[in-house]
Formats: C-alpha cells, sequence, structure tokens
C-alpha cells in the first residue's frame, strides 16, 4: 500500500454518519469477522452480552451484580449509586477480581455540569516504603513470593472511592447501595465454571492462609459448578461498613485487622511458605485519601474521549495512541493495515508511558503534553505502511517533540496482574459511570482478613521492582505513601457534551490496548459496541512480539502482518471489555463480553427492542 493511501481519507465523519454506525447493528463485521452472538445463541444462562431500553443501564462481567445496579436504578438511584452497588456485589461474586481490600479508577459524567470528573482510588505503599521494598540481599525477589506477602499489600482504596463518590454525586446513602451485596452474600451465588477454575488455579496458595481456605475452599476443595457459595463474613463487614461507615476500615476495628494481617500473616501448619509480613501500619490507614482529579481529555474523530490521569497511565496512553492514529484513516484501511498501524500506535504510546507516567505527587509527569497533538505527530512519523519498528522502542520527549525522534533508554512494561473487573452504568437522567476496580492477581495477595471475609491486594508489585536501566530515571519506584503506576482506563466519549458511550476492561496493561482496539473498531471501522467488544483483539505494549487472540493468530491475517515484519505469540484471552452506549432515540445500550470470562451481563431498566 502506497504511504498516503491510509493518510488521504476523511478525518472526521459527520454526526450522523457516526449515529448510522451506532443502529447498524446488523451489518456485516467490516474489520475482523467477529460478530457478537445474540443471547439465544451463545450467552451463558441468565447472561446477555447486549440489552437495550430505557431507565439506565448496567453492565459488568456478573448477572448477580448488574442485576444489583439494576435494582438501585428502579429504585431511584443514580448512576453513581448503581455503580457502588455494583461494585460491591462484584467483591461477593468476583473476589479474585475486586473487593474492599483494593483500589480502582472512577470516571463519571454529571448530565447537569455536562462534565467529567474522577477519583483515584488507588492504593498507596506504607510510608516506611522505598526504592528497595522488593529486593532482598540487593536482589529483586521473584514475582511469585513478592506476589503472596504482606509487601504487596497496598492501602485499599475502594472503600474510600464509594465514599467519595456518593458523597459528591451519589443520592442514596452507603448503607442502602450496600444491601442488595449484603443479601447475595448472605444466600450465595452459584459457582460457575470461571470461579471454580481460578479457585483450582490458586488452591496451593490459598490452602496456605487457614481465612482464605476458610472462604473458598470449602472441605479442602475447589467448590463445584452449580454449588451455592455464601460469605457470611462479608455480609457482617458490609452490614457495618454502611451502619459504621468506612471510618470502620479507615479508624477503627476492620482497620486493625487489616493490618494485623499484613504485619503477621496468617500460615497453616506445616506450610513452607515466606509469607513475608508487610509495615502496613494503623497511620497509613488513617492517612489514605481517595483523590478527586482532573480527566485527561483527547479530541478524536470530532469527539471528545475522557480517561484516567496519573497515577493511571490509561488515559494518557490510549489519548496518545488516538493522538497517532488521528492523521490515519482507519475507515477505509484493508484489515491489514488498520491492525497494523493500531499495533504501531501502541508501541509507540507504550514507549512513552512507560518513560515519563508514575504518581504525580512523586514524579514530574508531563501529562500535559503527553496528549498533545504536536507531541502525537512527531511521534506518528516513525511509523511506516511497509515496515515495522524495533522494540523495545526509545520513548520520545514531550517536553521537546522533534520530528520523529526518540531517545534514551526503553523501559519494558512492568507486569500487571490481569484479573481486575470493569462496570459501566448510566442512568434515566444521563449520568455516566465507567468504574474499574482490583485487587490485581487473580486472588491478590492470596491473604484474607479472617472473620471479614475478602481478600487483601497485591497492587505493590506493579511497581518496578528494580529501574530498567540504573542510569535513567524509573517514575514507577516504590515510594512513601506513593501509588503504583497502572494501566485501568475508565473511558468516556462525549459527543457534544453529551454522552456517546463509556467501556472499560479489565487485563493488567492489556487494559489500554483493549479499550483502543475497541474504540477505534467501533468509530473507525463501523462496528456495533457489542461487536467491537467482541472482536478478536491484539495488544502490543513496546515489546518484540505482539499478543494475539487464537481468532487471530489462527488467521491468514497472522502471516500477511508478519511479512510486514510483525512477530507474535499467543494469548488465549485478552480483556473482557463492558459499556454502554446512548443511542440516537433516547435509549440505552448495555454491551458485555458475549465469550470471554464466561460472558458478561448487559441489563437495562426497562427493555424496549433490540438495538
Amino acid at each position: 500500500m502506497h504511504p498516503q493511501t491510509l493518510r488521504a481519507g476523511r478525518r472526521h465523519p459527520t454526526r450522523a454518519a457516526r449515529k448510522f454506525s451506532c443502529l447498524a447493528v446488523a451489518v456485516a463485521v467490516v474489520s475482523l469477522g467477529a460478530t457478537a452472538p445474540h443471547p439465544e445463541a451463545g450467552a451463558p444462562p441468565g447472561k446477555s452480552p447486549v440489552a437495550v431500553g430505557y431507565g439506565g443501564a448496567v453492565s459488568s462481567v456478573d448477572a448477580d451484580a448488574s442485576a444489583a445496579g439494576i435494582e438501585v436504578l428502579r429504585n431511584g438511584g443514580n448512576a453513581v449509586d448503581a455503580a457502588v452497588a455494583t461494585a460491591a456485589a462484584l467483591g461477593v461474586t468476583e473476589p479474585y477480581s475486586a473487593g474492599i481490600g483494593g483500589g480502582g479508577y472512577f470516571v463519571y459524567y454529571n448530565a447537569r455540569s455536562h462534565r467529567v470528573q474522577t477519583i483515584d482510588g488507588r492504593e498507596t505503599a506504607p510510608h516506611s516504603a522505598d526504592s528497595s521494598l522488593f529486593l532482598e540481599n540487593g536482589k529483586p525477589l521473584a514475582f511469585a513470593d513478592a506476589v503472596t506477602s504482606g509487601l504487596s499489600v497496598g492501602v485499599p482504596g475502594t472503600a474510600a472511592t464509594w465514599d467519595s463518590a456518593l458523597d459528591a454525586w451519589g443520592s442514596k446513602p452507603l448503607k442502602t447501595v450496600l444491601k442488595p451485596a449484603e443479601r447475595i452474600a448472605n444466600d450465595g451465588f452459584t459457582v460457575d465454571p470461571t470461579f471454580r477454575g481460578q479457585t483450582q488455579d490458586n488452591a496451593a496458595r490459598f490452602a496456605d492462609f487457614p481465612a482464605t481456605a476458610k472462604l473458598f475452599l470449602p472441605g479442602g476443595q475447589p467448590p463445584t459448578v452449580g454449588s451455592t457459595l455464601k460469605n457470611p463474613d462479608l455480609a457482617r463487614t458490609y452490614r457495618e461498613l454502611g451502619r459504621q461507615g468506612i471510618g470502620d476500615l479507615y479508624h477503627g476495628a476492620l482497620g486493625r485487622d487489616v493490618v494485623r494481617t499484613v504485619r503477621h500473616p496468617d500460615l497453616a501448619p506445616g506450610s513452607t511458605r515466606d509469607a513475608r509480613p508487610g509495615d502496613l501500619t494503623a497511620d497509613d490507614l488513617r492517612s489514605y485519601r481517595a483523590l478527586h482529579r482532573e480527566p485527561t481529555k483527547v479530541s478524536y474523530r470530532g469527539l471528545d474521549v475522557y480517561g484516567m490521569a496519573p497515577s493511571s497511565s490509561g488515559g494518557t496512553t490510549v489519548g496518545e495512541a488516538l493522538n497517532i492514529l488521528e492523521r490515519t484513516d482507519l475507515s477505509k484501511a484493508t484489515q491489514e493495515q488498520y491492525l497494523h498501524h493500531y499495533i504501531e500506535a501502541s508501541r509507540v504510546a507504550f514507549a512513552d508511558r512507560g518513560r515519563w507516567v508514575g504518581d504525580p505527587a512523586f514524579e514530574s509527569v508531563p501529562t500535559r503534553e503527553l496528549l498533545s497533538q504536536r507531541f502525537a505527530d512527531s511521534r506518528a512519523c516513525l511509523i511506516k505502511d511497509d515496515a515495522v519498528l524495533t522494540s523495545p522502542l526509545a520513548p520520545g520527549d514531550p517536553r521537546h517533540p522533534a520530528a520523529c525522534a526518540a531517545g534514551g533508554t526503553a523501559a519494558p512494561t512492568t507486569y500487571e496482574g490481569e484479573n481486575t473487573t470493569h462496570l459501566t452504568v448510566a442512568d434515566k437522567w444521563g449520568n455516566v459511570v465507567a468504574y474499574t476496580l482490583t485487587i490485581e492477581q487473580t486472588g491478590g495477595s492470596g491473604m484474607a482478613v479472617p472473620g471479614r471475609g475478602f481478600l487483601l491486594n497485591n497492587e505493590l508489585t506493579d511497581f518496578s521492582f528494580t529501574p530498567a536501566d540504573p542510569a535513567v530515571h524509573d517514575p514507577n519506584l516504590p515510594g512513601p505513601a506513593k501509588r503504583p503506576r497502572s494501566s485501568i482506563s475508565p473511558t468516556i466519549v462525549l459527543d457534544g457534551g453529551k454522552p456517546a458511550l463509556a467501556l472499560g476492561s479489565p487485563g493488567g496493561a492489556t487494559i489500554i490496548t483493549t479499550v483502543l482496539q475497541t474504540l477505534i473498531g467501533h468509530l473507525d471501522r463501523g462496528l456495533p459496541l457489542v461487536d467491537a467488544i467482541a472482536a478478536p483483539r491484539a495488544s502490543q505494549r513496546n515489546a518484540a512480539t505482539t499478543e494475539l487472540e487464537p481468532a487471530l493468530y489462527d488467521s491468514p491475517l497472522r502471516s500477511r502482518l508478519e511479512s510486514l515484519g510483525h512477530s507474535f505469540k499467543l494469548n488465549p484471552e485478552i480483556g473482557a471489555a463492558t459499556g454502554v452506549q446512548r443511542l440516537p432515540d433516547g435509549r440505552w445500550l448495555a454491551a458485555a463480553e458475549p465469550v470471554r470470562r464466561g460472558g458478561g451481563s448487559a441489563m437495562v431498566v426497562h427493555p424496549a427492542g433490540r438495538p
């Protein structure tokens, strides 16, 4: 293909064209040949990957959790109330992904003010932490040893996020929105194959901690598919939080239990595990704050795309990649060239992420410059239609953009656990929430707080254990009360100041590429949102190889891309996105995964036809 072919097309589709593509759910998929099945054809029982109607919408990975959010909307709650209710329910049914032992990032669109606002509920390191947190005898710990230890546990931020969101924008008290989750914890939920598989994968380390084994290994074994798993301890914890407020965690008895668990990990008799104690203190809990931050913002195809600013790298990296792609008409590209440019834009954006993004309380993060079109253009000129950039690619300098320049040493992408969870909510007033929450690895640190019903995070392993290059500053080294860099990317897209869509995904560092690919699949390739979510994924994170899901790895596209110079490796599953979309006729469309992680659950308050 001639180098100018992709750059000559119309940059900004008309709103009419965009609205037509939003409604065209029955169109043939032009991008990757993957159309989401109708619910009756492919979704697990009780789950639907798409729902359309009025009164509000909820999309999450779990039917019980989505139903909890819908219950709150039906009872007059707004999107913030429903988001907290859904998140609390996920703490019951997806306890290996989320819960009050973890943290997350909350992005909110206020329909009255037409503003997007965010909360950084990321976990923080203890005040005693320094750059040697994960060094032992001068050498970095093995990653698995660091994960399953008190050293990995950051101050949880989820409860503070809920409290801050409800206080600023909610209409219901915490006690009320926790009720559906409390009921699910008391009555139990049905174990599905995904939950059993995750338990089996973690059974050995869960068995080393009596409190964890009591919760998730009934009779010493993973629960069977179809059985009911109850968590009365978590029901009591939610009830106490509702009655006493989050001060119980940050100033009270619940917090003391958390500190005791981190500082004195309780191992089963005969266990040979070295569950290194952490140095979390009551003062660390007391001083924690969920922070209101300005969102990131870029313009793409005439739309405003809002995301999460640092300490997350999601907003800056998705935003930079979109800016790089802004000059390329992806709507007219072949499948091969579309994927090539998406992969290369991801490669470049991750190169810059690794050098520049960290906790802004400790690092001078050039957020505005990273998101400038001038910087993106200086990086986009590196990308060729007929060749592949060498990885790892060195970063550019957003403070002094120079065309096609790259300098310094490339920073490899830090590994992040992939079992986060995302939920997306809208209400009848037009408010929207995109909220991603996590405890990092599947099962977090593996340590449950005895008698409290939840696992503690291992978020501090998102820090770099050592610098990639001792001669180059690493913005993601541990520090006192510092927040580790995240890839979480909850995103809200506005069209003329009103919500067009919102989405997000779990998946560690693949979150960024999942959100980016879903956005361009929908906005550029014309895929209905549920099909953009379902489409097979590629993930390039400034590495020598790009990860492909099986449908791409086994397709002729792979060999055509390899002929350009790409290298690939197989990843069975990348991400698990959810989203909501406002349709031109005023209905909400909720969309979730048809297959990944057992399929997601999209619901609306008042169903009204197919999209």
